[in-house]
């Protein structure tokens, strides 16, 4: 029975890398590349079909570990964090994601697919909060934007102090345009 389980996840995984095999885009693997993705294997696949992909496998988090688990592969980790049911999520393993974080579009989409879904989201946000690495602080500022636009946080002195701060010492070019959203978004929930 067991072999039959492992052997269910071995095709399962295999349909997801045919599926993403299908959709590579060179044109966009290039322009990643270029850019500076970090990942060893980029197939260019675009997010919208990623979703679709995921839309038909499911949520399954034998497989979305085992995908996150290739940090190697651009797209096996983007999907992971669509695959994964949001309810199975606990936090010890939530913050584990946040930190193997390697790059902005893998932080925006973990925020975007999974994070903020989970309950304990506003709680994961102050402890990335306390950590050196800009990286983890980008992933819980981008978390913040995604539960202040859901209204799951309140905008408040507090934060509009944090995104300050965070102005004053901020290196990455992708957290000051984080920084400018977030600010936009405190001030029109403040002025609402």
């Amino acid at each position: 029975m067991n072999q039959q389980l492992q052997t269910a996840d071995v095709d399962k995984e295999q349909q997801v890398r045919r599926a993403l095999y299908a959709h590579r885009n060179g044109i966009a693997a290039d322009a990643l590349r270029q850019a500076g993705d970090p990942h060893r294997f980029i197939m260019g696949c675009q997010l919208v079909d990623l979703m679709n992909i995921a839309t038909q496998m499911g949520k399954d988090i034998s497989l979305a570990r085992k995908l996150w688990g290739d940090v190697n592969h651009r797209e096996c980790r983007l999907i992971a964090t669509m695959l994964y049911p949001e309810e199975q999520m606990g936090q010890d393993e939530a913050l584990a994601w946040c930190f193997s974080v390697e790059s902005i579009e893998m932080a925006d989409v973990l925020c975007h697919r999974l994070l903020r879904h989970l309950e304990f989201a506003p709680h994961l946000i102050h402890q990335l909060l306390s950590q050196v690495e800009e990286m983890m602080r980008y992933v819980a500022l981008r978390l913040l934007l995604n539960l202040l636009m859901m209204g799951r946080e309140d905008p408040s002195q507090y934060w509009r102090e944090i995104v300050e701060k965070e102005s004053s010492v901020s290196t990455l070019s992708a957290m000051r345009s984080l920084l400018a959203s977030l600010k936009e978004e405190l001030a029109l929930s403040y002025d609402s």
